[in-house]
């Protein structure tokens, strides 16, 4: 899969990327130019672990991988999962909504505000949470997206406009985010 977009530079011009499937090319990219980042840096991602994920997408239907190339170089990365995930807040339990749930979410080192700033690029990581929705949408989920946020993401999310459900005690205290259907 390869969608062509716009990516904004951190000086504010358009340059041509693709979101595309996360492939053993980008898998590389990441551990061996970002993972040395990203431990120098202690950045709370720094012990991910991209190989197993990326396998993850090829042994189990439910999970996809995509990122953000421009350049052929990825400058984001996010891993989702399509089957088994529901609604946290529709009654009854047994008729919860499926979304898709945003497992793990990176942006490459020099995209990151408390990295580089500006960043290289801007807006990598809302790309893909918009591109999730539009997933959600082709899954028949109407948009609707769920993730468990890293401490200190949360701004993040926010700042995408995704309702903030508050700490979740059943994942450590992660504060959950849950987008509802999308008004098209």
């Amino acid at each position: 899969m390869q969608l062509p977009i716009q990516v904004t530079t951190g000086a504010g011009a358009l340059v041509p990327g693709l979101i595309c499937t996360m492939s053993q090319e980008h898998l590389f990219q990441i551990e061996t130019i970002w993972r040395g980042i990203l431990l120098a840096l202690q950045e709370p991602d720094k012990a991910w672990n991209w190989e197993y994920k990326l396998r993850l997408t090829t042994n189990e239907d439910r999970f996809e991988a995509y990122v953000v190339e421009v350049d052929t170089l990825a400058q984001g990365v996010i891993l989702i999962e399509t089957q088994w995930h529901r609604s946290q807040f529709d009654e009854p339990l047994s008729s919860r909504t499926p979304l898709v749930y945003v497992e793990y979410l990176a942006t490459a080192p020099w995209n990151r505000r408390t990295v580089e700033n500006p960043p290289f690029y801007r807006g990598i990581g809302g790309t893909l949470m918009a591109f999730v929705r539009t997933r959600s949408a082709e899954l028949g989920f109407d948009g609707r997206v769920g993730l468990h946020a890293l401490p200190g993401a949360d701004g993040f999310y926010r700042r995408q406009k995704m309702p903030n459900y508050g700490p979740d005690p059943d994942k450590d205290g992660l504060v959950y985010f849950e987008y509802g259907t999308l008004q098209l």
